[in-house]
């Protein structure tokens, strides 16, 4: 049976897998992000200032992580320009989990049962045999979608590892690393200017409100998966995580009407058996 941090994760999967159809959804992601990145910094801000410090030998790998994120930011919304929605996203989640699993080996000496091995290999597989049926799978659309998988992966290895290091303050953690998120908007001004940043506000105020919800929902799916790194395994947290693609799936041919080919139900299968095996 599943556990409760499993559970949580799953959650959190599908908390993810929705505001990456918010951000996709937006004709503007560049845009989308940034104002999505305000939300994430504006929440935090005052969770950093009136929760205990993480402990010193976390703050290192705060800063790592949060100068990582931005990275991952800058590069999602490049996956997300260069290829659909059914294409980056599976890839560049499908990826993570093997070098997760391979970071968190040779940097945190963990070590995984064979069943959690098949289990993460299962989900991997199944995820990026679903971004294998797109009709257009371009070779610029699979290389940026594997660059956000690395960082990804870069991002998990280190708050793995930094959140067992700050003493038992995951939120903590979580907020001070989240409050790099304040780049993203000088990055903004600096490359389009100001005007490009507050005009939205008023010219499609309901894009710019769906971007701050994505936000918020984004600052609940990774907190969870922060939480539960502190005593789970980075691999099988993270792969946990990436059946969010499944969720996706499902999102899309609930609430969106697309087709969903028999091949892409069998791979959302192997991707579900995975998570059973890691539940195991």
């Amino acid at each position: 049976m599943l556990s409760y941090t499993g559970g949580l994760v799953l959650f959190a999967a599908v908390l993810h897998a929705s505001w990456n159809a918010m951000l996709h959804g937006n004709r503007d992601r560049f845009l989308s992000m940034t104002w999505m990145s305000i939300a994430i910094a504006a929440v935090c801000t005052p969770i950093a200032l009136f929760t205990p410090w993480p402990a010193a030998a976390a703050w290192p790998y705060i800063a790592a992580s949060g100068l990582v994120h931005i990275g991952y930011n800058a590069s999602l919304v490049r996956a997300y320009r260069r290829g659909d929605l059914a294409q980056a996203y599976p890839i560049a989640r499908g990826s993570s989990p093997l070098l997760v699993t391979l970071g968190a080996a040779l940097f945190a000496h963990e070590a995984i049962s064979p069943l959690h091995a098949l289990g993460i290999a299962m989900i991997s597989g199944g995820i990026i045999a679903l971004a294998l049926q797109a009709s257009h799978v371009s070779r610029a659309g699979v290389l940026a979608a594997l660059t956000t998988g690395a960082t990804i992966a870069l991002y998990t290895v280190i708050d793995g590892i930094g959140v067992r290091l700050s003493g038992g303050e995951a939120l903590a953690y979580t907020a001070w690393m989240f409050l790099f998120y304040w780049l993203m908007p000088l990055l903004f001004v600096a490359m389009r200017g100001l005007p490009a940043l507050w005009t939205p506000i008023r010219a499609t105020p309901m894009a710019v409100g769906s971007s701050l919800a994505g936000g918020l929902v984004s600052i609940a799916a990774y907190g969870i998966v922060i939480w539960a790194m502190q005593s789970g395994a980075m691999g099988t947290v993270s792969a946990l995580r990436e059946t969010s693609v499944v969720f996706a799936v499902l999102i899309g041919r609930v609430f969106l009407g697309e087709a969903v080919s028999g091949k892409r139900w069998l791979a959302c299968v192997v991707v579900a058996a995975g998570a059973v095996c890691l539940g195991l």
